[in-house]
């Protein structure tokens, strides 16, 4: 059974593109709250695209479930988290011109800065994942360091086609799945999951948390914020 963490990121955005007060992303935090939701996931970007820091401030003080936030290993970001102590920090990498996280954290280029914001957040009482492609090498790096969990990035997954396509994308994920509990870190995954290609993803051994955004914030606009949760949240359990 893995849990349902609720990306708000899109919320924001709709929010920023009028540069106005709604919809607000705490009050759809709140509505998949009382949807059952296990968790709820924002990210703070370097630019302040769409979640601002009041977001993490007041989210920080109000929500009941996990908080999750997304993060590059950038000084002023880390310093943020170290400030609000959400439940777990989620180190990403980040650049200014793609619309959304492209890939997973290059642990092995990176691995001094990335060990650094790991020890730094860890002091701070913050349980620490790392987003990373699944490449074992990654996930092994991923232990040496000192993460708690490693989210397995399931772009090239989500955009197979249905059917066969699919089968060798989700082998791999498994593989790095299971190089992850060797390593004896907890698994997450996210990128690009929907209601159609989840449930695979969602049966992964000992699969413990999904990080889902744009889909069901896609519904929500259809249904209601509570019933897209519901809906997704059956599915992943």
């Amino acid at each position: 059974m893995a849990r349902l963490n609720v990306n708000i990121d899109h919320v924001a955005t709709v929010r920023q593109a009028r540069g106005t007060n709604e919809p607000d992303p705490v009050w759809a935090a709140a509505l998949a709250e009382l949807a059952g939701v296990d968790g709820i996931t924002l990210h703070v970007r370097e630019d302040r695209r769409h979640v601002q820091e009041r977001d993490l401030r007041v989210l920080s003080e109000t929500a009941t479930v996990k908080l999750n936030l997304e993060i590059a290993c950038d000084d002023e970001v880390l310093e943020l988290a170290c400030r609000y102590k959400p439940a777990q920090c989620t180190l990403v990498p980040e650049r200014r011109e793609e619309l959304t996280t492209e890939g997973g954290l290059d642990v092995l280029v990176h691995r001094d800065r990335v060990q650094d914001a790991i020890a730094r957040l860890k002091d701070a009482g913050i349980e620490v994942s790392l987003f990373v492609d699944p490449d074992p090498e990654q996930i092994e790096i991923t232990a040496e360091i000192g993460a708690d969990a490693v989210e397995l990035h399931t772009g090239q997954y989500a955009l197979a086609p249905d059917g066969d396509p699919q089968q060798r994308p989700l082998q791999t994920l498994s593989l790095a799945g299971a190089t992850a509990r060797r390593a004896k870190l907890t698994l997450h995954a996210g990128h690009g999951l929907t209601y159609r290609n989840v449930v695979p993803v969602a049966r992964l051994p000992e699969m413990c948390e999904l990080n889902i955004g744009h889909s069901i914030i896609a519904r929500s606009i259809m249904v209601g914020m509570r019933e897209a949760v519901r809906e997704m949240k059956q599915l992943v359990t």
